[in-house]
């Protein structure tokens, strides 16, 4: 065998040592991308696992706080229809003259005028304190104030309850 051959012989070995190699060398990364592909794959899962619970948890909560603010807007509602009722049960019953509405009198006050004795006499039968009957109309206003008031107060709990189960 002749120098050149022997040479070409080695450039061939080395050649296909190359190639060997080079095919090894591409198992092994073939072989650690794909173990680096599946835990890759894990952690993604993993993070969608982990996303997906707390998602649940913030839609339960959500789910816990509508429900009780339905709850709370039904107590509301229940709250300011009662007092509606109780209201028109009031005005019915002063409007039949079944119920008066009067004032305390300050019998003590000489500035206001009154003219009511300060003694008790025998026409009546209630031995308190000297009252005197308002008028059926203004007692009407007066009630109807009252309602507004109590309606206004009704809303305020509500808004408050409401601001309550929020920020909880």
């Amino acid at each position: 065998m002749t120098t050149l051959q022997k040479l070409a012989v080695l450039l061939i070995a080395m050649v296909i040592a190359f190639g060997v190699a080079w095919h090894v060398q591409a198992w092994r990364y073939a072989g650690k991308l794909a173990s680096q592909a599946a835990l890759q794959a894990d952690d993604l899962n993993n993070l969608t696992q982990a996303a997906l619970r707390q998602q649940q948890t913030e839609q339960d909560k959500r789910l816990a706080t509508e429900q009780q603010l339905a709850i709370s807007d039904q107590h509301h509602i229940r709250e300011l229809s009662d007092a509606k009722r109780n209201q028109a049960l009031l005005r019915d019953r002063l409007a039949t003259a079944d119920v008066r509405l009067s004032v305390l009198l300050d019998t003590t006050d000489t500035a206001s005028g009154c003219n009511v004795s300060a003694t008790p006499s025998t026409v009546g039968v209630v031995h308190a304190a000297r009252r005197a009957q308002l008028d059926p109309a203004h007692a009407q206003r007066i009630i109807g104030i009252t309602d507004s008031g109590d309606q206004g107060l009704i809303a305020l709990r509500a808004c408050q309850a409401y601001a309550r189960i929020i920020t909880r």
